[in-house]
């Protein structure tokens, strides 16, 4: 395995496959992954920087070539040709391309693919449009080279797969985002949506004394028994017995009392939400300001007492007195010389008012064209806004939790230093309230309304960053919900553990994005289709689709001897032809499958039997999947 990178997501996904799949692995980074990296477009390759990466490569191996220990570094300022030909790529099985940069992993693509045709690549990519046709691009150049017509590691129907050749393009914003996201909803729900597959997770405090908890519709995780102590930390996987377990079965369940649980359920979001409204066109309460609304309100309603006022003095009818007293509002009306008293001071009030309605008019006017000229710029939150989502950082991840919560139509304020950061544009597209500035200075959170909302969610790339943000926070309101994205985990457990001590009835949460990320990236390097991740505290829950031929531990079994605990239980099967076979081998069919024209059946029975050919979707552990994706269990499998 070669892993090319130039962050944190290179370094954790390198340890993923070294730790969890027992493989060999090449890693490419910069001399120094903390230096701030050029613009790849027109940078020149001088010669003295490839003589550098050779000499780097050649020093980080053993004097007969082989690799060190488990895997090597190369140092690189960039995967070049001889860089990849150095790093081994023409023998490895696959290669990730993980740098920041989008086109610096499409050029290392295309290169890796003339040199290996049959390597699996494993591109990051923000962008998801042109990763599409890159993926097309590099399985079809694949497939040229291999001399047939179909793209390589296709499944069935043409269906994608992971053999030798195939091309899989992630985006680490995307694994995450919706782990990020869904803690805005109520209670602390996760959520995995990919290739249409909809996954829905929420923990559940500890049942009471005499109350039985609600499973739901199975139980994914348990979560640590110090989860309910105020001092307790964020469990791990080094956190033995107290520590939370994933994928329990039902004597662990009915045994953990006191712990929280994580089940699949539905989950709804039950606060306030903003009208998304027609794109560009603004809300009719938006053009015009509260005061400016209140005073042409009193204004109406003075015609309207004068009106009536002016049918019981003369005795009109209604439409008349209200045409005459608009005649006098706009001074075009005949003096009343020769009236009644009343008349006239009806009269001279109207005109009054007629005076009063024309700076309201100019105003109205205005604030109108104001508004329509600022429909395309940074809002600004509005009056009254409560219940809503603070967020913090408008980059790559920023940018992606953003769109789910709005998606969701969760109310959100962004704030953001740069005004020219990737994600103002989807602001402005969405109409998104944004605050520019830095959020440690201060005014900045108070100008998003902070002491008003709902939860608060630091995402900026920087860990000091995003803690000086949720204490200054937590000190303006002491229960705010706050989520932090930290990279470092003994950082993460130190941070988790003090807020968790200083605000016990305050719900506190902190992700690493590459944390979420690397099982993903990692699962598709084995060939496998990793549809998402849910943390579980500082652990990860994974959520893949296999096709059980060639799993020994699935196929001729039923659904619950396949489940084993703490490793993997399947969740759903995957219907090809909208209809199953009747009952097979002593197992019964799922209830409902041929009708119900969806391709994935979730209740599956406990006595249905897996046979090669079906595809389900199954929730594994990191080591789980990793032995059921080994190289020694996958031969002959087909994805």
């Amino acid at each position: 395995m070669v892993v090319c990178g130039d962050d944190g997501l290179a370094h954790r996904l390198a340890a993923e496959l070294r730790g969890v799949y027992r493989e060999q692995v090449t890693l490419v980074v910069p001399p120094s992954v903390r230096r701030v990296r050029q613009p790849v477009v027109g940078r020149a390759r001088a010669a003295s920087a490839a003589l550098l990466d050779r000499v780097s490569a050649a020093v980080n191996r053993t004097g007969n070539g082989d690799p060190v220990g488990t895997g090597r570094e190369v140092e690189a300022t960039e995967p070049t040709e001889d860089v990849l030909a150095e790093a081994g790529v023409e023998r490895a099985t696959a290669l990730a391309l993980v740098y920041d940069d989008d086109e610096t992993n499409i050029r290392a693509a295309l290169t890796a693919r003339r040199l290996n045709p049959r390597l699996r690549l494993v591109l990051r990519l923000y962008n998801r449009r042109l990763g599409q046709h890159i993926e097309e691009l590099l399985d079809q150049t694949a497939a040229l080279a291999a001399g047939d017509g179909t793209a390589p590691g296709s499944g069935p129907g043409g269906r994608p797969g992971g053999g030798e050749g195939s091309t899989t393009v992630l985006s680490d914003a995307d694994t995450a985002a919706p782990a990020l996201a869904a803690t805005a909803l109520v209670g602390t729900s996760k959520v995995v949506d990919t290739d249409g597959i909809l996954l829905r997770a929420v923990e559940r405090d500890p049942p009471r004394p005499g109350e039985v908890a609600d499973p739901g519709l199975c139980t994914l995780a348990l979560l640590s028994a110090t989860s309910n102590d105020p001092a307790g930390a964020d469990g791990s996987e080094n956190s033995g017995a107290q520590g939370p377990q994933l994928l329990p079965d039902a004597a662990a369940v009915r045994a953990a009392t006191g712990r929280g649980t994580v089940v699949l359920e539905q989950v709804s979001y039950s606060g306030p939400s903003l009208s998304a409204g027609r794109a560009g066109v603004p809300a009719f309460g938006e053009l015009f300001s509260r005061r400016l609304r209140w005073s042409l309100a009193g204004l109406g309603a003075c015609v309207v007492a004068l009106a009536v006022a002016l049918m019981v003095v003369t005795g009109d009818h209604p439409l008349h007195a209200t045409y005459v007293t608009l005649l006098d509002l706009f001074s075009i009306n005949e003096p009343a010389h020769n009236k009644d008293s009343g008349r006239q001071i009806l009269q001279l009030l109207s005109g009054f008012v007629g005076l009063l309605l024309l700076p309201v008019l100019l105003a109205a006017v205005l604030e109108a064209l104001g508004t329509f000229r600022s429909a395309s710029a940074l809002r600004k939150p509005p009056r009254g806004l409560g219940g809503h989502v603070v967020l913090l950082g408008l980059g790559k991840i920023g940018t992606r939790v953003l769109t789910r919560l709005r998606e969701m139509n969760i109310p959100v304020v962004c704030v953001e230093a740069d005004p020219e950061a990737r994600g103002m544009a989807t602001a402005r597209r969405l109409r998104v309230p944004v605050v520019l500035g830095d959020v440690t200075q201060e005014g900045v959170l108070e100008a998003a309304k902070i002491h008003r909302a709902h939860s608060l969610l630091a995402l900026t790339s920087v860990d000091t960053t995003n803690l000086e943000a949720v204490l200054y926070a937590r000190s303006v309101r002491s229960r705010l919900r706050v989520v932090l994205r930290l990279y470092d985990d003994d950082f993460a457990t130190a941070v988790y553990r003090t807020l968790r001590a200083a605000h016990p009835f305050a719900l506190t949460r902190s992700r690493s994005v590459t944390h979420l990320a690397a099982p993903s990236f990692a699962g598709a390097m084995m060939g496998r289709q990793i549809l998402g991740a849910i943390p579980v505290e500082r652990r990860v829950l994974l959520f893949a689709a296999l096709r059980v031929a060639g799993h020994p531990q699935l196929e001729g079994k039923t659904v619950g001897e396949a489940f084993r605990a703490g490793a993997w239980r399947v969740l759903a099967l995957e219907v090809s032809d909208g209809v199953l076979d009747g009952e097979r081998a002593g197992g019964a069919a799922p209830e409902g499958a041929a009708g119900r024209g969806s391709r994935l059946v979730w209740e599956l029975p406990d006595t249905y039997v897996l046979r090669g050919s079906d595809r389900v979707v199954l929730a594994a552990t990191r080591r789980g999947l990793a032995e059921l994706l080994g190289r020694r269990a996958r031969r002959g499998a087909d994805v």
